[in-house]
């Protein structure tokens, strides 16, 4: 499933920060804020991948597993390593702390006999004791030398070496053989809680050991591999990485002779998958739906019921068969054109369905959640009151049901922005912030200077917002001297035209004087024998024509068109607009619908019938847009207008529309896929953005850079790291800083709750929901599917073991 997401490798980025002084959060009743659902509540939602014994796969073939693009390298710890590189270089290289069914890391038996902390005064040790049979493909022992190697690359200490990631490694004092060959000792010269994420993936010592190697070498091949897989063939022409059985692998064989990994672009998987070009892939609610009515469809005779024609009333049918023969040979042709082209249609899509039902969907949760980015740089959202407005008029409960809901998964919102439900030490700080409240929400927007009456006119007497609204109404000011010089000017111009214009004026109106006295009188009769006509105001409803307290004059554009029809029709162009903008010829070009649009009562410009009555107003509604000294309360929701984010962008509309009600307009604008991370979000060009973050085991480390508190650079520009919505403070720093350095379990748990309860209460992220996980495998594949927070054992993926002819359905016992 196509998601806009960031990389948990980007998330690993460090760069160098000044000193932050201190300061603390005043939460005085957060330390221990929570919704009181712990870990021990809450379960994770089991994987869903043909589990089987190895017993039960048979041994051989090939599958062809698809991924988003080709990798732009294959060293992990660079800045442009993506989820292929993550996906290939984890069947090649050691994960020695791989993470099971719910999250928690466990050491890999493959390559470690045991692995912990041995001391911890003076300094933190950690033992490694490895698998004395595991050896680099090329028959090397893997050792001291490549956990050496790897730790001089990450460190930070050479920039010879074009690292992304180093959290951790700058940590290290120093690493030793142990009592022999099979032995790392690794001392810290600063406590590290999250140890057992380094060294995964470990790479060797011929990749980590030279700058040359490093930066250059691993981007399109590695020379040496410790995985049931090694690197057979890279072809970027074909768009394939190739991956044979490791014959130096020391642990279960492998099963399959080879793995195929293939780039195929999300939209595309569903052809390809129909084609039997790829046999496992991630997949859309679409591709997903396709292959369940397969299944369904299977034991049916005739063509599908749904697809090209199937909603094809008798009446339409019959009225075409009508023009297709009758007397009009050019309407004739035309309509039976059509009719063939439906039939072609029909067909090949009848193809495709009996092509996918060779597929299973296989459904889980993602270990990554999705959230509204609040973007508190500038702005209105720079107040952190407003941003609390938004959170608070959020039914996060009614967003989650329209993603996970159609596909039978469980929907909660998420409550924790640090774990995922079911992971050790998950706990639902979402209390910190609060839930729905409407009118708590109208109230910290009054309490912020935001009312009806300001979008009126300016007031002297509103309280002051943020920098961001200092700045733009000094902008206003310097707009409005201009304009009042423009006007100035047009006025003079204006009275000299009227002055030679009366006389002509005055020339013509006897002329037009008897004329119109004629036309009076014939207007009379008319008037007299048809009947009158009502006036503009005698009984007539405007719809958005409700005088309402706070709308500003010509704040919109109204269209009249004839009643009942008209509310339709505006939804409808309101629909069409929104597709346009998502299939037009140019992505990159922008597509706004505002949610005014959806105002209640409903669509502005449609009119009624004499004594129609009004709409009801809903009782805690604004009746209006907010403003503050004459400007409307207005932000910019940048949504991805790729065909993959159907998902984003509906629950982009239901967040405009539940903001409207508090009397906050959104401008939805709508950007490429390519564009909308790199040149909205990170580049903070947004006021609302829904992206998601991955999930992790250490977030102390991981998660710190996402939330850090931006810092000025000497440049004068911010030092965001990776926190695109610019929010954060001292306190949420320091508690980060507090687990990873805090060697006790539980006590760094508790820190990070409290750091999480903190994030909520500044209102910069609202966590929403766990991503749905959907995947595509052929029928007859074992152990492979939606893996959830899980790693495949890419060792014991294969094929269904044919069952011999005659033998019993279940062997006896």
């Amino acid at each position: 499933m196509s998601h806009v997401g960031v990389p948990r490798g980007a998330a690993r980025k460090r760069r160098s920060l000044a000193l932050l002084t201190t300061g603390v959060l005043t939460l005085p009743v957060l330390a221990g804020c929570s919704s009181g659902k712990e870990e021990a509540t809450t379960s994770v939602v089991p994987q869903d991948v043909a589990p089987a014994a190895r017993t039960q796969v048979a041994d051989g073939g090939t599958v062809n597993w698809a991924i988003d693009a080709m990798p732009a390298t294959l060293n992990a710890f660079q800045a442009d390593a993506d989820s292929a590189t993550g996906r290939i270089t984890g069947t090649l290289l050691p994960t020695l702390f791989p993470l099971d069914a719910k999250g928690r890391p466990q050491l890999n038996p493959d390559y470690l006999e045991s692995a912990k902390v041995v001391e911890n005064e003076p300094r933190q040790v950690v033992l490694y004791r490895l698998n004395q049979q595991a050896v680099w493909s090329d028959g090397r022992e893997i050792g001291a030398p490549d956990f050496v190697a790897q730790w001089r690359a990450l460190s930070g200490k050479d920039s010879a070496f074009w690292t992304a990631r180093n959290a951790g490694y700058e940590r290290i004092e120093k690493i030793e053989r142990g009592a022999d060959d099979l032995e790392v000792r690794v001392t810290f010269a600063k406590p590290y809680a999250d140890w057992r994420s380094l060294f995964s993936p470990l790479y060797p010592k011929q990749v980590t050991g030279s700058p040359d190697a490093f930066n250059d070498g691993a981007r399109s091949t590695i020379k040496a591999t410790a995985g049931p897989f090694r690197l057979r063939d890279v072809d970027k022409e074909s768009g394939s990485v190739t991956l044979a059985r490791n014959p130096r692998w020391w642990g279960s064989p492998a099963k399959l002779d080879s793995l195929v990994f293939k780039a195929v672009k999300p939209q595309d998987r569903a052809e390809a998958l129909t084609a039997g070009k790829i046999d496992v892939a991630d997949i859309d609610p679409a591709a997903a739906h396709r292959i369940t009515q397969a299944a369904r469809d299977a034991g049916n005779s005739g063509p599908p019921a749904h697809g090209p024609g199937s909603g094809t009333t008798p009446a339409a049918a019959l009225r075409s068969w009508a023009l297709a023969h009758g007397s009009d040979e050019d309407a004739a042709a035309e309509a039976q054109a059509a009719r063939d082209e439906q039939a072609r249609a029909a067909e090949a899509y009848a193809t495709e369905q009996n092509d996918l039902r060779g597929y299973v969907v296989r459904k889980s949760l993602e270990p990554a959640y999705t959230q509204l980015a609040l973007n508190g740089e500038t702005g209105p959202l720079a107040d952190d009151r407003v941003r609390r407005a938004v959170a608070r008029a959020l039914d996060r409960q009614q967003l989650v049901d329209t993603v996970l809901k159609p596909l039978g998964l469980p929907a909660t919102p998420l409550g924790s922005h640090l774990a995922l439900a079911g992971q050790p030490g998950y706990q639902d700080s979402s209390g910190a912030l609060g839930g729905q409240d409407t009118k708590e929400a109208q109230a910290l927007l009054a309490d912020a200077g935001w009312t009806r009456e300001g979008a009126l006119k300016k007031t002297d007497g509103a309280k002051a917002g943020s920098e961001g609204d200092k700045q733009t109404d000094k902008k206003a000011e310097s707009d409005k001297k201009a304009e009042e010089k423009k006007a100035a000017e047009d006025k003079k111009a204006e009275e000299k035209k009227a002055a030679e214009d009366k006389k002509a004026a005055d020339e013509k109106a006897a002329e037009n004087k008897a004329d119109k006295a004629d036309k009076a009188d014939k207007a009379d009769k008319k008037d007299d024998a048809a009947g009158r006509e009502p006036a503009k105001d005698d009984g007539l409803y405007i719809v958005g024509d409700d005088n309402k307290p706070g709308e500003a004059e010509g704040a919109v554009t109204r269209v009249i068109a004839p009643a009942p029809a008209a509310a339709v029709q505006s939804v409808a162009l309101l629909r069409q607009a929104g597709r346009l903008g998502e299939t037009g010829t140019s992505e990159d070009a922008p597509a706004r619908i505002t949610a005014q649009d959806r105002q209640p009562g409903g669509a502005a410009g449609a009119y009624a019938p004499v004594g129609t009555a009004a709409p009801a107003q809903a009782p805690d509604a604004p009746r209006g847009p907010l403003g503050k000294n004459g400007k409307p309360l207005s932000l910019r929701f940048v949504l991805p207008s790729g065909p993959g984010s159907e998902p984003l962008r509906s629950v982009g509309d239901k967040i405009a529309a539940m903001l409207d009600t508090i009397g906050i307009r959104t401008e939805i604008t709508k950007v490429s896929d390519e564009s909308y991370f790199r040149d909205h979000v990170a580049s903070g060009d947004y006021d609302l953005a829904l992206y998601s973050w991955p999930a992790t085991a250490y977030p102390a480390t991981d998660d710190r850079p996402i939330f850090a508190k931006p810092v000025p650079a000497t440049d004068g520009s911010l030092l965001v790291e990776q926190n695109y919505t610019r929010v954060g403070s001292d306190h949420i720093d320091q508690l980060f800083d507090q687990a990873a350095g805090e060697l006790d379990e539980s006590a760094a748990t508790k820190l990070m709750k409290q750091a999480d309860a903190r994030i909520w209460a500044a209102a910069g992220s609202i966590p929403l929901y766990q991503r749905p996980q959907l995947v595509a495998t052929d029928k007859k594949l074992l152990n492979v599917g939606a893996f959830g927070f899980g790693v495949p054992h890419y060792q014991d993926i294969g094929f269904k073991k044919p069952q011999a002819a005659g033998a019993p359905a279940a062997p006896r016992k």
